[in-house]
């Protein structure tokens, strides 16, 4: 069993408690995950997450009064590092790339495999951004120019490496294992990338690196 210290810490976002209550019930039974409170709402989503700092945050897109999108933009503005993973049904997909671009780390349909969630919370805990294709497609389709558009000839051949890392989801300690370098120097590389390119965070990178082809 995980020591409690290192146990990933969850909230649970959602307006429907038999919902909160069925995750709460599975992810308890996880070694390595805590549940560390519940919010019906965005705004309750937003005070909690700052009360309870937790890692990770499973966050419903519509909800009564402040939406997931909103909370999420109000979480950016703040600057909270929570990192924040929709949870939304397959006919709300649509509204999944508005959430991506307000700074959701990813996303997981209502009807994922437990299992599944729980490998979901593990990777955007670890730096992972859990984009599908389709998804992904549609941000590219819908993007105006992004940021940095045309700026790649200033990132360093290292920097162009570790941004095609980011883009297949790497996480800043995959990426240094991957190229042999300590995470200090991938937080820095990382840090560059996205002043170069004028990109607010790891999801806008991976978009930046497919539209421009650095996938591997």
């Amino acid at each position: 069993m995980a020591d409690t210290a290192d146990r990933i810490r969850v909230l649970l976002v959602d307006d429907h408690q038999v919902v909160r209550r069925g995750l709460r019930t599975f992810l308890e039974v996880q070694d390595d995950i805590e549940v560390v409170g519940e919010a019906a709402d965005g705004d309750e989503g937003v005070t909690r997450t700052e009360e309870l700092r937790p890692d990770v945050v499973l966050m419903d897109i519509k909800m009564p009064g402040t939406d997931g999108i909103e909370a999420l933009r109000r979480l950016g503005a703040a600057g909270n590092p929570a990192r924040v993973l929709i949870v939304t049904s397959f006919t709300e997909q649509r509204t999944v790339v508005p959430a991506l671009r307000a700074g959701a780390a990813g996303y997981v349909y209502k009807d994922v495999d437990p299992e599944a969630l729980a490998r979901a919370i593990r990777s955007v805990h670890a730096g992972h951004v859990l984009l599908q294709p389709e998804v992904a497609c549609a941000l590219l389709s819908q993007e105006e120019p992004a940021p940095g558009h045309g700026r790649g000839g200033s990132l360093t051949d290292r920097e162009r490496e570790v941004l095609g890392l980011i883009a297949d989801g790497r996480s800043n300690r995959e990426i240094a294992r991957a190229l042999v370098l300590s995470e200090k120097t991938v937080k820095t590389h990382v840090s560059n990338i996205l002043m170069k390119l004028d990109l607010a965070d790891r999801t806008q990178a991976a978009l930046w690196a497919v539209r421009h082809g650095m996938t591997t």
